[in-house]
């Protein structure tokens, strides 16, 4: 049984093709997505991908309108719009233009700005969506962080490709040891460790922010687990005990996972303008 209830806690967090809107532990229901099916194979859509949309929907319901206000040259007015445009405007100065320009070239690093508005936005909306009841994080899934991960790493080499051209680009990582005879061995090697290394920073970017919001809900939802686990024992007093202590320990905890989706957004956006900016400035 103990098993069988693990399992159900782990359900909770991954990624299906069935969305359930109460547990099925206390007769919930649930909503079976639709599929397409493609030379016999069925490719279901799931109930992350449908959440990435809402994801994407509520940024553009925000941020397409605030955009047109603010291109009209209309001051910030309420605490809606200000608490917003803070989110761009700490991404830029904060984030972006200490990475990528420097505070001598701050219109090289407005030029990346916008993908990191995207990538800030998509990944907390994304978070934000796991503290809503029947929601899920699509940051939980590997998957979704691999891909925003590999869009990081064509972005790490793509910028400064796009500046200086391939050519000079890969002359830039290419070390230049004054060593005679195995001098351009040494080279090679260095240079191979080095874009090697960018796969592996790509990689952690994923890891990390799949790690932390998976964690974070698996433990939310053994929290509320144990209510149920505790009240098939018919022990009504130690029931009332577990469900308060549950119930106060996930408040907290949600307070927590709050603040570690503004966090892993920072993290994820942050790391990705320093490794863009290696690239872009290697002499740096």
């Amino acid at each position: 049984m103990a098993h069988e209830h693990a399992v159900n806690a782990f359900e909770h967090v991954l990624d299906t093709n069935r969305w359930e809107f109460f547990s099925q532990l206390f007769g919930g229901v649930e909503w079976q997505m639709p599929y397409i099916e493609i030379f016999g194979t069925r490719h279901y859509l799931t109930k992350f991908m449908v959440l990435e949309l809402i994801a994407a929907g509520l940024i553009l319901l925000i941020y397409v309108p605030l955009a047109r206000r603010a291109s009209s040259g209309e001051l910030p007015k309420g605490w809606r719009w200000n608490m917003w445009e803070s989110l761009l405007t700490f991404v830029r100065n904060e984030i972006a233009r200490p990475n990528l320009g420097g505070h001598h070239y701050p219109e090289e690093a407005d030029k990346y700005v916008p993908y990191l508005w995207t990538t800030f936005l998509f990944i907390l909306f994304c978070n934000l969506l796991g503290m809503i009841p029947f929601a899920g994080s699509p940051t939980a899934s590997i998957y979704a962080c691999l891909g925003l991960a590999v869009i990081a790493f064509v972005m790490l080499h793509g910028a400064a490709i796009v500046k200086v051209g391939p050519i000079k680009y890969v002359k830039s990582i290419w070390p230049h040891i004054d060593v005679p005879y195995v001098g351009w061995l040494f080279s090679g090697m260095i240079f191979v460790i080095e874009f090697i290394g960018t796969f592996i920073k790509s990689g952690v970017l994923a890891v990390r922010l799949f790690a932390n919001m998976f964690a974070g809900h698996l433990v939310l939802a053994f929290l509320l687990l144990f209510i149920y686990q505790v009240g098939m024992t018919n022990n009504w007093f130690l029931w009332g005990g577990v469900t308060i202590a549950s119930v106060l320990g996930n408040a907290a905890l949600s307070l927590l996972e709050l603040f570690v989706a503004f966090l892993q957004a920072y993290v994820f956006t942050f790391l990705t303008a320093v490794f863009m900016g290696m690239s872009l400035h290697p002499e740096h």
